[in-house]
């Protein structure tokens, strides 16, 4: 990969972990730090456009060399999935993105598709499936820009976001044309559906007489290629400043904004992502893909093992049939996000306290890798991998060997813990949907990253600056304290038709302020420490950072999801936990002194309203804030327990699985009101000790 970055041949065996970011010259402005690029000045860059990247995809794999697979289901009753990957060829995708392309560019031409403001903006409403890849590689050849929408939003969410962004046409699964052609009325721009799967005969003559009643023409993506095939259409020309997507945030309040990238800033990340790809010499990346493409994260990543030649397996799309995804691709290269990596954490955990030669073993081992870890970023080791950890690493396929984490902060134990169990490199960086999800990464085996968030990025510069109403200071000491600004050629243009949004995130010298407070710590690297927005003060003063706290907690085993809650009429924070099944179970039994399984969901029901049991889990929450070094009123002081899931069906959760704060608050404000109603504990076992 020498041209792409000179560091991706070999990274160096000693790495400068005492000095990992640079200061560039000259003083900053008041309440602004210095500027802070990446280490090595690299500002060179192989990509321009997206193009570019398929092309030395394909150039390194080989046109006959597998790239996109899925497992096809062989039952579905019950369901069941083929032991293998069916694959398609670099040489096969390369001629279906032509064909897709052409075909698309012909609608435009014949009116089927029109053009708004500018722009041809077409939808991908869709789970992660190669097609999804090879529309996404189609439509920015063509110039056309892609607008993905999350396949679980709702039909309020589909509507403003179809709208907003003036789409005619828009590629769908094909159980999602009946909710758009039920839609119809409120979509005045929309012109054309295109199924991204076959439509059987009798389901196909309804939706044409349906759509030709909504004045929407109805086609496959056989049929659109089949145009392509035909017409031959050459792309046209594009460049950098070609946008490429209207990437829709999935806010947690208010109506989501949409993000302009262009093809030379998914270019940029690209390239920038690239630098540190640290996999074994000569190994070919293998992907599975089964976080949600219209994520910025999952794209991005994609983007990743495409310019290296490497292969995506696409997931089932069923969480109960992710680790057999894992097990039967054998992936190394894995992207992650917290919600599922403490889970894995929480279930490998567990033998920490297994009885017998087997939890002695494993807790001696992990002692020493930690050690190993700690000492020299070396997160393997001969002797206990190959008693040990070997079979822990069987659990996600036995090869991965680098997992990315994005999204929200991991915490820094667990970060550790799995490197050392998974026998993997486990890297946490840090980026958001207006720069391409790349801003900052860790270097390789740095043995102290975890917490941290690394160094910027080839093409990224960064600064923090004085957030005066939380306390936070660039001239803090030891380490400067601030919002964090990012700038670079990866950056976002402009929220779409959102000027006021716009002016507020990027400022006049091109910095994108991300709303995120972060530290530089002695070395360089970067911490996030806090959200702007996301604090309150309680009553006698005190600020708290809500999510921050929830990090912290969702750690601990029994916590399946959490919600932290906090009132500046109040002196404390109260929580809304809803308990691991396994874990809640195992405390049902020993309080009560009878076995109580997982699945007996009615006996859990009555489990969650017995105040011991809540205490039993104050109580693990309260260790776990102990050992983190929550401050006293970090500490969650009263509890409601539900078995009820945070979902996006029930609007508690967004797209990206992000907690809806708002909407929380509203549905579980009797409960909330009732905890507060108790009056703040007067002791806590626990808390006493602080």
């Amino acid at each position: 990969m020498a041209d792409i970055h000179p560091l991706n041949d070999r990274w160096p065996e000693l790495l400068p972990y005492e000095k990992q970011s640079l200061i560039s010259p000259g003083p900053g402005k008041p309440g602004h730090s210095a500027v802070y690029p990446h280490i090595t000045l690299d500002d060179g860059r192989t990509f321009t456009h997206l193009a570019q990247i398929f092309e030395r995809g394909l150039r390194v794999a080989g046109p006959n060399a597998p790239y996109i697979g899925y497992r096809p289901a062989v039952s579905t009753n019950p369901l069941k999935f083929a032991d293998h990957f069916i694959w398609s060829t670099w040489g096969e995708v390369a001629k279906r993105r032509l064909d897709v392309g052409g075909g698309i560019e012909n609608l435009f031409s014949s009116g089927d598709a029109v053009k708004a403001n500018g722009l041809e903006t077409v939808g991908l409403w869709s789970a992660n499936t190669p097609e999804w890849r090879i529309v996404d590689l189609a439509l920015p050849l063509y110039g056309k820009v892609v607008v993905p929408l999350y396949e679980n939003f709702g039909p309020d969410s589909i509507e403003y976001i179809i709208n907003h962004s003036d789409l005619s046409v828009i590629f769908v699964q094909p159980q999602n044309v009946s909710t758009l052609l039920s839609l119809s009325p409120k979509l005045p721009t929309l012109k054309t559906i295109i199924t991204l799967g076959e439509i059987p005969e009798a389901a196909r003559k309804i939706a044409d007489a349906w759509g030709k009643e909504c004045g929407i023409k109805i086609l496959t993506l056989n049929e659109v290629e089949a145009i392509g095939a035909k017409t031959s259409l050459p792309p046209p020309p594009v460049t950098a400043d070609t946008i490429a997507t209207i990437c829709y945030t999935s806010g947690t309040t208010g109506n989501p904004k949409g993000a302009v990238l262009t093809q030379g800033a998914l270019a940029a990340a690209t390239y920038s992502n690239l630098s540190g790809w640290d996999l074994p010499p000569d190994a070919t990346p293998v992907m599975l893909s089964y976080l949600p493409l219209a994520h910025i994260f999952g794209r991005t990543l994609e983007l990743n093992v495409t310019a290296t030649g490497g292969l995506i397996g696409y997931s089932t799309g069923s969480p109960l049939h992710l680790l057999e995804d894992l097990q039967v691709l054998k992936p190394n290269t894995l992207p992650a996000v917290p919600r599922v990596l403490n889970r894995i954490y929480q279930a490998i955990a567990a033998n920490l306290h297994a009885p017998g030669l087997k939890g002695v073993l494993f807790r001696r081992g992990v002692a020493a890798k930690l050690e190993r870890l700690k000492q020299t970023g070396d997160h393997t080791h001969p002797f206990w991998d190959k008693l040990v950890f070997n079979k822990v690493r069987a659990i996600i396929g036995g090869r991965v060997d680098l997992v990315g984490s994005g999204s929200a902060p991991l915490n820094p134990e667990v970060l550790d813990f799995l490197r050392v169990a998974l026998v993997c490199n486990l890297i946490q960086g840090y980026g958001m949907t207006e720069n391409c999800g790349t801003c900052t990464r860790p270097f390789p085996r740095d043995p102290t990253a975890a917490g941290t968030v690394g160094w910027p990025q080839p093409v990224n510069e960064i600064k923090l600056i004085d957030v005066p109403s939380m306390g936070y200071s660039v001239l803090d000491k030891p380490c400067p304290r601030g919002e964090i600004c990012v700038r670079g050629a990866n950056c976002f243009s402009e929220y779409y038709k959102n000027p006021e949004a716009t002016k507020e995130t990027i400022d006049e010298e091109g910095w994108v302020h991300t709303g995120d407070v972060g530290l530089i710590d002695e070395v360089g690297r970067f911490k996030i420490i806090d959200r702007v927005k996301n604090i309150m003060k309680l009553s006698q003063g005190e600020y708290v950072a809500l999510e921050r706290i929830e990090n912290v907690y969702a750690a601990c085993p029994v916590v399946q999801q959490i919600y932290v809650h906090g009132d500046s009429l109040q002196s404390y924070l109260i929580a809304i936990v809803i308990p691991d099944p396994v874990i809640l179970g195992k405390i049902a039994s020993e309080v009560w002194k009878k076995s109580v399984g997982e699945k007996d969901l009615r006996t859990l029901d009555e489990a969650v309203k017995d105040e011991k049991i809540v205490k039993a889990v104050l109580d693990m929450l309260t260790k776990d804030g102990v050992r983190y070094g929550l401050k006293g009123y970090e500490f969650a002081k009263r509890l409601y327990l539900t078995n009820e899931l945070f979902s996006t069906e029930n609007n508690c959760l967004t797209p990206t699985m992000k907690v809806r704060r708002k909407v929380v608050q509203e549905r579980y404000k009797a409960e909330l009101d009732a905890l507060y109603a108790l009056g703040e504990p007067t002791w806590s076992t626990t808390l006493s000790k602080l």
